[in-house]
């Protein structure tokens, strides 16, 4: 893989989310992609968003996403709104994926199987997410890591959408999986994070709910991958309600680390991959 950070050519101080209605196909036919005027990439980094009636939020999502981004993946969880209609008004080149199944971890992984780029981001289409901090995700990947995990509560990281109920659950959640794991996350169920997509073939993903985040958290550790956290700002939710639930998604988050604890890594390894070979179908992507 291409892993390093390059000078960028000149001519493109000025790119940035207020150019995002002029991008065009020519803007991914170099091989470098500009980040700053003194800073390229040469991975191609492909945006994941699963959405369910997020028309209204959407167009804050996709503001905040740099332009050097190779491709938005959204998958569209069975919108009754115009969530699709207003991703291609605001990224042409939008690749969307119908989602077959039902429950988030199910459209992450359709979006991570339809994904074409090296790098692989998951954001969250409330708006919540900055995009703008994906440069930091990017960078720990290129700089070594395997797994760039998003941190609320690593020094320079913070949230507005937690409750006091669900921020002890998360800290309680977490510190068990440090403890069963050997890790040493300071955030456990949070959903922007970043990986190399070959990591795919090392973390079988085979869960429908909010606890995709977590199973993935503690698969990459007990696949031996190189994690680094990243600190990340959570807004609030700008438009709708969440279909989050914090004590049915906190019980299935620990049932899952608890099946993950009795599972034998072989035994892991001999199953069917969930996540599909790119190019493999899952979902219907236009």
């Amino acid at each position: 893989m291409s892993s390093f950070l390059h000078p960028a050519a000149t001519g493109r101080e000025n790119a940035g989310p207020s150019r995002m209605q002029n991008r065009t196909p020519s803007r991914i036919a170099t091989h470098y992609r500009a980040i700053t005027s003194h800073l390229a990439i040469t991975p191609p980094v492909s945006v994941v968003i699963p959405a369910m009636n997020e028309a209204e939020n959407l167009p804050y999502v996709f503001q905040t996403l740099p332009e050097w981004i190779h491709e938005v993946v959204l998958v569209d969880g069975n919108s009754t709104d115009d969530t699709i209609e207003v991703a291609r008004g605001l990224w042409p080149d939008v690749k969307v994926v119908k989602q077959v199944g039902k429950g988030k971890g199910d459209a992450l992984i359709s979006g991570f199987a339809a994904c074409t780029g090296d790098i692989i981001v998951m954001v969250d289409a409330d708006g919540s997410a900055d995009g703008q901090e994906i440069v930091s995700y990017v960078s720990a990947l290129v700089g070594g890591a395997d797994f760039a995990k998003g941190s609320r509560f690593a020094n320079g990281g913070g949230t507005d959408d937690m409750t006091g109920i669900r921020r002890l659950g998360n800290w309680a959640l977490c510190t068990l999986v440090n403890r069963k794991f050997g890790a040493r996350y300071t955030d456990l169920c949070y959903g922007y994070n970043a990986f190399w997509r070959q990591c795919l073939d090392k973390i079988a993903l085979d869960c429908t709910g909010f606890e995709i985040e977590t199973l993935i958290n503690i698969r990459v550790v007990k696949a031996g991958l190189k994690v680094q956290e990243v600190p990340s700002h959570e807004y609030l939710r700008i438009h709708g309600v969440s279909n989050l639930n914090a004590v049915r998604d906190g019980i299935r988050v620990l049932k899952v680390i608890l099946r993950e604890k009795r599972v034998p890594k072989a035994a892991r390894a001999a199953r069917r991959p969930a996540v599909l070979p790119v190019g493999a179908p899952r979902g219907e992507a236009s």
